[in-house]
């Protein structure tokens, strides 16, 4: 059954990692996928050649969803393109790991802007189309750092706990509407954003004596179906849900 069917959907940070894993299973079921990414555009358009090869539709959009104005440029421009937006992914997120000591203004600033004001602000520029349409689907991916604290992670767990509680707040007020507004929150997930840390001896293993699966970094094709889930009338019901895909982390 292909669930998604004549939706479009904009992913952000859609080039790699995540966000390259959901568009291109939106793309498999259906949608319409708006690839969005900021500087590595020629990894965004092989994400777009995937998913056309494979039978499908999509395009690569250029933004910087840290700017206000860049927001409501890519809604525009994918309007023009694919004549509406059914499905928003906030993907694009970034981490530093830092002591508190050693996270400089400029480091907080570039976690927050990305993890929490880009959400923010591209939700803020697609709902007058969603408010028109009397429909639409908000996924934000949130992180087990929402709900728990890490070390040496106060700016993301910030950025990222504030998703959580934005994702509430606009359910609350969009919900009204038809837009269904939850998040996704991913576990440790193998991407290029933390290979620097897996690839610390004995990091890994660590990972996974803390998760009751025994696994340490799951592949991120597994957050694929629960991000169609959520984008789909199987889901109309769901407001201002936090999915966890989590291997049991936040159980403990």
């Amino acid at each position: 059954m292909v669930r998604l069917r004549d939706k479009v959907a904009i992913v952000t940070g859609g080039s790699r990692g995540i966000g390259s894993c959901i568009a291109r299973r939106y793309g498999a079921e259906g949608a319409t996928v708006a690839v969005v990414a900021n500087s590595k555009m020629e990894r965004a358009q092989e994400v777009v050649r995937a998913i056309t090869e494979a039978g499908g539709r999509a395009g690569a959009f250029a933004a910087d969803v840290t700017v206000v104005r860049d927001c409501e440029r890519l809604v525009a421009e994918v309007l023009d393109a694919f004549g509406t937006v059914d499905i928003l992914v906030n993907n694009a997120g970034v981490f530093y790991p830092t002591t508190i000591e050693d996270t400089s203004e400029e480091l907080w600033d570039a976690q927050v802007d990305l993890n929490l004001k880009g959400p923010f602000f591209l939700t803020r520029a697609v709902v007058p189309h969603m408010k028109q349409r009397g429909s639409g689907r908000i996924i934000n991916v949130s992180s087990i750092a929402a709900v728990g604290g890490f070390p040496q992670s106060g700016a993301y767990c910030a950025s990222k706990g504030g998703l959580l509680t934005m994702t509430k707040a606009l359910c609350l007020e969009l919900a009204p509407f038809g837009i269904n507004v939850n998040s996704l929150a991913p576990g440790n997930v193998e991407t290029d954003m933390n290979a620097h840390l897996r690839a610390v001896e004995g990091y890994d293993e660590r990972q996974a004596s803390l998760t009751p699966n025994g696994v340490g970094h799951m592949d991120p094709e597994e957050l694929t179906g629960a991000a169609v889930f959520l984008a789909s009338d199987d889901a109309r019901s769901v407001h201002g849900a936090n999915l966890l895909v989590d291997g049991g982390w936040a159980a403990w």
